[in-house]
């Protein structure tokens, strides 16, 4: 096994070059076409994970991982077809519900002393409140992007504070 999970692997376009020592899990396998510069240019976009798994229902054991990578969707609104909701995917209705089992999750499959990182952009729901669905607090983070709305959150499951 390896040991780092993204059990949200997307089209993995944050990773430098080809992820090493890291298992890429997603609901879905597809290939999509995003049009740029008002459809004059067109990219081929791939969401090929190595498993096809459910982030709040993660097909491993416990703490199996050393590191989660978490960019789960950010969006609520955008149509099922657009090129945003093929790109990041877009939360359900009951997204409280989602994020709660997804941390849930990632926490179960982290190992002691483990940490996870997580990205969240507050387009449509501000951090503040993904954070409140979180079972443990966050160690530190920052903000980036030019309206400063993308947080990078790191999380360590320390083995003497929590029963996980």
């Amino acid at each position: 096994m390896k040991p780092i999970l993204d059990p949200m692997c997307g089209p993995q376009l944050m990773y430098f070059g080809e992820p090493q020592n890291v298992l890429t899990c997603d609901i879905r396998d597809e290939t999509f076409v995003k049009y740029r510069d008002k459809g004059t240019r067109a990219e081929i976009l791939h969401v090929k994970p190595e498993m096809i798994a459910d982030v709040r229902n993660l097909p491993f054991e416990d703490e199996t991982f050393y590191l989660v990578i978490l960019d789960p969707p950010h969006l609520t609104g955008p149509g099922a077809t657009g090129y945003q909701c093929k790109q990041y995917g877009r939360l359900p209705k009951d997204w409280q519900e989602f994020i709660r089992k997804m941390f849930a999750e990632c926490f179960r499959v982290l190992r002691p002393n483990g940490t996870l990182i997580f990205k969240w952009n507050e387009h449509n729901i501000p951090v503040r409140k993904i954070l409140e669905l979180t079972p443990m607090p966050p160690l530190c983070g920052n903000k980036s992007g030019k309206a400063l709305k993308t947080h990078w959150i790191v999380f360590f499951k320390d083995a003497t504070l929590c029963d996980l």
